[in-house]
């Protein structure tokens, strides 16, 4: 594996060509670096671009470790945690109950009941598995309804759609017609969530990114450019919330 040196820190990198990327972009997770690159690309270009980018590689590491250690450190779900949902970090209450079940519920913020014997060793297993059911849930009602509102609008209906764990998209749209989207979309804005539908409905008609595909993406959604900026720029947070 390739070496990014700066200054005494040594970071492996990988480097993965895509016939879909038209510039290159280096995502950064607390496991891996990614950079991606056209087909196209030299290898004295990457070596030149990981040179300009190497502070900030350097730096999102060290905010994505100062992280994972401030998690390790404390219970994820206690009263006063924060919890990230939709482009935001909002506010979770713990509530004991007499009751056997688990329940999650958001207004404002989050409150769950945990059954009253439930140990806090337990407790961060249990409720991580509870809030990925919950997140997914929630982007399903999400999802389906835009497919509905766009898909029906501009004749780009899919057969279906999946909610999946996918490591390096955040959508794909399969020759069966079936699309599908990534679940940690669940902690970008909604209207991003509602960008990333929009592509994958567009791919319906046209498979790659070429210059009719962005044409329709245009026509369907005129702003679509922040959105798809928001979601480049924030992707290695996205990927790297502990769910």
């Amino acid at each position: 594996m390739p070496i990014l040196t700066v200054g005494a820190t040594a970071i492996p990198y990988t480097v993965r060509r895509s016939a879909k990327a038209k510039r290159r972009k280096i995502s950064v997770t607390a496991n891996d670096v990614e950079v991606v690159i056209p087909q196209t690309s030299k290898e004295e270009d990457v070596l030149e671009y990981l040179h300009k980018k190497r502070e900030w590689i350097y730096n999102q590491r060290e905010i994505i470790q100062e992280k994972l250690v401030e998690q390790q450190s404390i219970s994820r779900f206690v009263t006063g945690a924060k919890i990230p949902y939709r482009g935001r970090m909002m506010r979770l209450r713990v509530e004991r109950h007499d009751d056997t079940s688990i329940s999650i519920t958001f207004k404002n913020g989050f409150l769950v009941r945990l059954p009253i014997d439930l140990s806090n060793t337990a407790r961060d297993v249990v409720l991580e598995s509870e809030f990925r059911l919950w997140f997914k849930e929630r982007l399903r009602g999400d999802v389906k309804g835009f497919v509905r509102q766009y898909g029906t609008r501009h004749g780009l209906m899919p057969k279906g759609f999946q909610i999946k764990e996918q490591k390096h998209l955040w959508g794909s749209c399969g020759k069966n017609r079936i699309i599908n989207l990534n679940w940690h979309l669940i902690f970008a804005p909604k209207s991003v969530l509602e960008y990333a539908v929009v592509h994958e409905l567009c791919h319906l008609q046209y498979r790659n990114h070429d210059d009719e595909f962005w044409g329709l993406l245009k026509k369907v959604m005129p702003d679509y450019e922040g959105r798809k900026r928001w979601l480049e720029e924030n992707e290695g947070d996205l990927i790297s919330n502990n769910f």
